[in-house]
């Protein structure tokens, strides 16, 4: 039995597990249920009956939103959409991977109308739950990270950085991949467990991308460098890793540009260096379920997603890089025309990841024996 906590202004927070530690600033209902079938009515109420049986209701004022993004990304979107169309938005929130579980449980009778995050490998392995659409100005997107799958809509973009402590490294020249070979550097490199963190997986496949390819003998070859200097210190979580280098704990932390680039909004004694030898960015997507009940409003929102203004506003007041090659971005984050990019060969690390998690293991545990 979950526990399902409901706002009644419309959004949804589920299945917190600490939820004795909320501080409610508006008033909450508690409900037991049992199952998510309860939970579909109560987010849907009266519209579902109404769109019983009707693919599309042009006349629906509703569009139901499943969610795993940060409160500033859902401030940045969600709000000015409903004030431009007059639709309400019922935002059902929680986590990537059991938003993911809930629209395979009820693709026979779908909750929700749009996912609004997410990243490629969980689009490109669920393809079959989504409605084929592709944005209006779809066109205006950086070409790499155009709509190609026909279903999945990149809106942001996030990158593999370095973040350096300058006071920890001075006289060090650090511009990539190649300057963390240095024996200074030993036990000062952050990183959290490329087994267990996407954002450390996603350094994982950056580094081998640009050193020579997933299973090069010559990239393989600097993970395990690169790891005997990092001489065993893993972050417990990807968090750590930029606080630690903030704090003047570490001297380098493998890490990524979103929180990165709110610490320089914040003021931080950090760098961010792109590395040298190419940074990958992986986008995050939004996307139409199968035979939602609200189609129109869903494909509104799609469109409104890759939006001039809906990018500025998220390239200028968020971390969050905008997917749009027009689009402004805030002073600290470098424009994407000035960083040397390399794209992930995504089916490849989909298929093969349990394998390179599996070499990660054996280096790191060949490092640890020395």
């Amino acid at each position: 039995m979950k526990t399902f906590y409901i706002k009644y202004d419309r959004y949804v927070l589920i299945n917190r597990k600490d939820t004795g530690g909320i501080k409610m600033k508006k008033k909450w209902l508690s409900i037991a249920m049992v199952g998510v079938a309860t939970l579909g009515l109560t987010a849907c109420g009266s519209s579902k009956e109404k769109n019983s049986g009707d693919k599309s209701d042009s006349k629906s004022d509703t569009l139901v939103v499943y969610s795993p993004n940060s409160e500033g990304l859902i401030k940045a979107t969600i709000p000015s959409f409903e004030e431009k169309y007059g639709i309400k938005v019922e935002l059902i929130q929680a986590g990537t991977g059991e938003l993911f579980k809930k629209l395979e449980s009820e693709k026979e009778n779908p909750v929700a109308d749009v996912v609004f995050g997410g990243s490629y490998t969980q689009y490109a392995q669920s393809g079959a739950l989504f409605e084929k659409y592709v944005a209006k100005e779809n066109d205006k997107v950086v070409k790499e990270y155009q709509n190609t799958t026909g279903y999945s809509t990149p809106y942001t973009l996030d990158g593999s950085v370095l973040i350096v402590n300058p006071d920890l490294t001075k006289g060090m020249t650090i511009e990539g991949y190649s300057d963390l070979l240095n024996d200074d550097l030993k036990g000062k490199i952050a990183t959290a467990d490329p087994a267990n963190s996407s954002s450390a997986f996603s350094q994982l496949t950056n580094m081998l991308a640009a050193e020579g390819g997933y299973d090069n003998d010559k990239a393989w070859s600097y993970v395990k460098d690169l790891f005997t200097l990092i001489d065993g210190k893993i972050s417990s979580s990807s968090s750590n890793v930029y606080k630690t280098v903030a704090d003047g704990e570490m001297a380098v932390g493998l890490s990524y540009e979103d929180p990165s680039v709110q610490l320089l909004n914040d003021g931080a004694n950090v760098k961010v260096v792109y590395p040298k030898e190419g940074t990958v960015f992986l986008p995050a997507s939004a996307a139409i379920i199968k035979n939602a009940k609200n189609m129109d409003n869903a494909k509104k929102f799609i469109d409104y997603l890759v939006t001039k203004d809906v990018q500025d506003t998220l390239g200028t007041t968020t971390t969050n890089r905008p997917v749009r090659e027009d689009a402004k971005t805030s002073e600290n984050m470098k424009p994407l025309s000035e960083i040397k990019t390399i794209t992930e060969d995504y089916d490849y690390v989909i298929k093969h990841k349990d394998e390179i998690i599996s070499k990660y293991n054996e280096i790191f545990v060949e490092t640890q024996s020395k």
